[in-house]
Formats: structure tokens, sequence, C-alpha cells
């Protein structure tokens, strides 16, 4: 066997490894993560590079959580833009992020393809109105720089439109700021190899086919042309009041926790005092009687 099949048998198991880690993050806690190792179970063949990768991913998450409450208590208003090449990871991460934090304070929006009657909108009208109030964060998986990407490269915009949108959108973000909106913007950074091997992984994983659109196969045609959409991107839109960072997003795992790290140190906080939770006695009346439930109205025990 040669040295590059070996590697990319070596890739494909890394890739099938990170899947099986995925359901693992939502299950574990750290004292148990002690457990799995010692009893050469769950982990696999644990390497240190992943158990690191877990310690490290629930230390940031707990720190998420001291976040969101300092969000709360002090009604910030947090706006988060992922951006990036399809397959670049953003969703992986924007997962990581809200995974253990409350969907009431902390929400994705990921907006499909604008109706007929966006299109004849302001082209942020339809962007603003999910914006965060005080107390939110609002996690975007693509924004409007859509139009920067997507819409420019395959032609869904005029180079008219595109100007007028890189002449707004620096003004429109120093609004944004003024408002009190912490805005912070990450575009995911992967080579052109890396993402041609997670479309192949893609294209053979029946359970991640889903992720798949026409557009995104399309995107590999395109290479130069978004290469090119996204210097011209970043050169016109890099503010000082908004400015774009750039995650290295080959390494998935390296790239989530960076992301994480980064975000927390971008928003000073602070733990939220919080008073001594008392459980109250359950009120019990001497009328009360539970009516059983009809043996048909049960789900099948299959399991």
């Amino acid at each position: 066997m040669s040295s590059d099949t070996k590697d990319q048998f070596a890739r494909i198991r890394e890739e099938i490894a990170d899947s099986f880690d995925e359901e693992l993050e939502t299950q574990l806690d750290e004292d148990r993560l002690d457990e799995l190792v010692a009893e050469g179970m769950g982990l696999g063949a644990a390497t240190l590079d992943r158990r690191i990768y877990f310690r490290e991913l629930f230390r940031l998450q707990h720190e998420l959580i001291r976040l969101q409450d300092w969000v709360q208590h002090k009604k910030l208003k947090v706006a988060v833009l992922f951006e990036g090449r399809d397959s670049a990871g953003k969703g992986g991460a924007i997962k990581r992020v809200t995974q253990r934090l409350n969907p009431r304070v902390c929400r994705v929006v990921a907006l499909p393809a604008p109706t007929e009657r966006e299109r004849t909108q302001w082209y942020f009208q339809r962007y603003v109105q999910h914006l965060p109030a005080g107390g939110e964060i609002v996690l975007f998986d693509r924004s409007w720089y859509n139009r920067a990407g997507v819409e420019r490269v395959m032609g869904f915009c005029t180079p008219d439109e595109l100007e007028e949108f890189f002449r707004s959108v620096p003004d429109f973000e120093r609004m944004l700021v003024r408002s009190g909106i912490i805005l912070i913007k990450y575009w995911f950074s992967i080579t052109d190899e890396e993402q041609e091997f997670r479309f192949r992984m893609r294209i053979e994983d029946p359970l991640k086919q889903w992720k798949l659109s026409p557009m995104d196969l399309q995107s590999r045609v395109h290479w130069e042309e978004y290469t090119k959409a996204k210097e011209e991107m970043l050169e016109r839109t890099h503010t000082g009041d908004a400015p774009w960072w750039v995650v290295q997003a080959v390494d998935k795992k390296r790239a989530r926790l960076n992301c994480i790290q980064h975000l927390l140190d971008q928003i000073p906080y602070e733990t939220v005092p919080r008073p001594e939770i008392v459980l109250p006695e359950r009120v019990r009346n001497a009328d009360y009687l539970r009516h059983p439930v009809p043996p048909e109205m049960y789900v099948p025990e299959v399991y």
C-alpha cells in the first residue's frame, strides 16, 4: 500500500471518528470522560489529542454558559457571523457553541434563498429582523455576505448591486455597532484539497449527503472565482468597527476550540451571582385523583 493511500485511509478514519465524537459530545461530561479513557471504552483507542479536545471543549462550553448568563444579566446584544466556503466547518463550530446553551438566549439564523418579495426589498432588510435584542446571542450561519460570495460568483446579483453592497456594508455595520450590538465576524478558511476530501466523504456517507446541494457542488467548479470574491470581500469590509477574524479550519477540532476561545475573549464577562435555589414542597390535595391513560395512547415500547 502506497504512503498516499495510507494517508487517505488515515484521513477517512479521522473523519469517521469525528462523526462518532459528535454523538459523544452531547452525552459526556468531564468525569465520565475519565472513566471511559480508563476503561478503554467509548473513545476507542483514545489518542492524547482527542482527550485534549474533549477536555478543552467541555471547559470552553462551561465558559460559554457563564458568557450566556452575563449577556442575559447585562442585556447585551451579540451577533456573530460565520462565513466560509462550503464544508469549511461553520456548522460544526456553531453546533459546539450552542450545544449546551439555552436556545431562548442563543439562537441560530440560517436563512434560505430570498423570496421574490425579499428580492425587491432593501438588501439588508431580511437580516435586520433577526438581529439580537437585549440579552440575546444570534449566530448567523451565513449572513448578508452572501452577496459578496455566492450571489456574486453564481450571477445572482448585478455588478451594480455588488458595488452598492460594498459601499453600504461598512456604514450598515457601523450603525449596528453604534446601536450597541457586539458584532463579530468569522471566516473559516480551508484548502482546495480539504474541501474536495470533505465533499467526497459526504458523497459516500448517506447520513451526510443532505449537506450537499447542487450549489455546493458548483463551488468546486468555481473555486478560483470564490477565492477572488473572498479576497475582495475581506479587503473592502474589514473595518475598525467590524473586523474580520480568519479561523484556520483544515483541522476541524482545533478550529472549533480556537473559534470558541476567541469568541469568549471578545466579550469581557463575569460570573453572575445567583440566589440559592430551594425546591418547594409538592402540594398534595385530598380530593386529587389521577386518571389512568388509555393503553392505546402509549407509544409502543419497541426497545
